[in-house]
């Protein structure tokens, strides 16, 4: 009868099953559009951290994506999140951009690693093969070595898409709602925060499982397609 007590307070009385599906939508949300930013990033830092001037040295744009990769990868989420609230985005109140920028930004120096190790696996004869074919470095690179470099790494980028996704939990320290807040929020008001913190928790798991699931089967189709 406690528990039955106790998940009435935390999900049904006053509508608060509303405030977790809210939360949930807002860090699907946030998760979508740091990933994509993520990715985006995640490319240009990698290309730019690979190049190489003619004499093999390091050009100053690779310099600069290369302390951008370090630097991100070296500092807490938190403190970045914290940073980009605090003093980069201090004007805005627009709270699911600042988490956005924040985790996407972070996001993009793990995707520019994965990318690279993409890139490495591709056989160097393929940029020979492009060369040959008349196509310049560019060319070959966005044409011939991208595709399949994503192609390896397609299954590392979806569990960093994975990562994200629980990451954001934290984005309550900007008093974002997401689902993680809203858990908070209900249990400030029951005094009982083992129901609502279990509730986000499965919540949670249902949404990973799902994903894990669906990529699960993208990433077969893509190994059957390797095998024709």
């Amino acid at each position: 009868m406690d528990i039955a007590n106790q998940f009435f307070k935390a999900f049904i009385k006053d509508g608060r099953w509303q405030l977790y599906v809210k939360g949930l939508g807002i860090t699907i949300e946030v998760t979508i559009f740091a990933a994509l930013l993520g990715l985006l990033l995640g490319t240009i830092a990698c290309l730019l951290n690979m190049q190489r001037g003619r004499t093999g040295k390091r050009t100053i744009a690779s310099r600069i994506a290369f302390i951008y990769i370090d630097i991100i990868r070296g500092t807490p989420t938190l403190i970045q999140l914290m940073i980009m609230w605090n003093v980069i985005m201090v004007s805005s109140k627009n709270k699911i951009l600042v988490a956005s920028l924040a985790f996407g930004i972070n996001s993009g120096a793990y995707v520019a690693e994965i990318i690279r190790g993409g890139i490495q696996s591709v056989d160097a004869g393929q940029m020979e093969a492009g060369r040959s074919l008349g196509l310049s470095r560019i060319q070959t690179m966005m044409n011939v070595i991208l595709p399949q470099a994503f192609k390896n790494c397609f299954p590392s980028l979806l569990n960093e898409f994975i990562t994200l996704l629980k990451e954001t939990s934290i984005a309550s320290a900007v008093g974002l709602v997401d689902l993680t807040h809203a858990a908070d929020l209900v249990s400030s008001k029951t005094y009982q925060p083992m129901m609502p913190l279990l509730g986000a928790a499965v919540m949670y798991f249902i949404v990973v499982k799902t994903l894990s699931v669906v990529f699960g089967k993208v990433e077969k189709r893509l190994r059957e397609s390797d095998n024709r």
